[in-house]
């Protein structure tokens, strides 16, 4: 019992392996050493940046249901860093701030409401006209097409590395077999020039055989846990991100798009056409 809280599980049969394997087993060995330490440099990097994402997320939508103006969070100057929806939203904003302010459409709108008069059995109309500042449908389009391109992005983003887990998953087995059947061909080659077919002349050429195997599967399954789990967490923040933006656009159209009928829209441009040519004799004889 002494002996086995002192040596390590496995250890000294590891280490026989690895002083009976060939010069083509180590080298397959250091092969797999270096794609384990890249897929470990994946897995941490990539489960660091998924729970910011998580966490940064979820107060970017609390933040962000919890008001009713869509642009109230980028007027503010909230920041949500390491949160993929904000990045999306900010994206978004940016490209609606710049139309408000280069291709606004100025929507006049006129109320009634009837207020009564102090004289009694009187009651006087009173129109109340309100102007706001909206986008067109072309503007619109502008911010969709943004708001597609920075879901693109993140996602790029959220999947960047995978490919290297993939990589370990796949390779690392078979990499490892490649150096156990190299292994083992070259024990069978020795004892058959040697002509001294025992189990003393194979076990120790067959053991350091099967330790670049052991080595691949060491690569490979902690990499095959780690990408089912990071590719589930991946498409749920991505599929997240499109329904918010699908939210978001929604949003915008109401607060800030111009939406009315295209005869209301020709006649409010041939008024203000109108206006602007009564004020053109008044400028020229000033």
């Amino acid at each position: 019992m002494e002996h086995l809280l002192i040596t390590p599980f496995l250890a000294n049969a590891f280490q026989f392996a690895m002083e009976k394997a060939t010069f083509e087993g180590k080298l397959t060995i250091g092969a797999l050493a270096l794609v384990s330490m890249l897929s470990w440099t994946v897995i941490l990097g990539k489960a660091r940046q998924l729970y910011v994402a998580t966490r940064m997320s979820k107060r970017f939508y609390g933040a962000y249901r919890s008001v009713r103006d869509p642009m109230e969070l980028f007027n503010n100057n909230r920041e949500f860093n390491g949160a993929p929806a904000y990045e999306i939203y900010h994206t978004g904003a940016e490209e609606l701030a710049y139309h408000l302010k280069n291709n606004p459409v100025e929507v006049r709108r006129t109320a009634v409401s009837i207020s009564k008069n102090p004289v009694p059995g009187a009651e006087t109309d009173v129109f109340a006209r309100s102007v706001s500042t909206k986008i067109s449908n072309a503007s619109f389009e502008s911010v969709k097409v943004s708001l597609e391109r920075a879901v693109s992005a993140q996602a790029i983003s959220l999947e960047k590395g995978m490919i290297i887990l993939t990589t370990a998953v796949a390779g690392g087995p078979f990499l490892g077999l490649l150096g156990t059947v190299w292994g083992v061909m070259e024990t069978f080659s020795g004892i058959a020039i040697k002509q001294a077919a025992s189990l003393q002349a194979m076990a120790p050429g067959v053991a350091g055989a099967l330790i670049a195997t052991v080595v691949g599967l060491f690569v490979a399954i902690p990499a095959m846990f780690a990408y089912n789990y990071m590719v589930t967490m991946i498409r749920n923040i991505t599929q997240e991100l499109d329904n918010f933006v699908t939210e978001l656009a929604t949003s915008i159209e109401h607060a800030y798009v111009d939406n009315r009928p295209v005869s209301e829209e020709i006649a409010d441009a041939l008024k203000k056409m109108r206006e602007e040519q009564k004020l053109e004799p008044l400028a020229a004889r000033a």
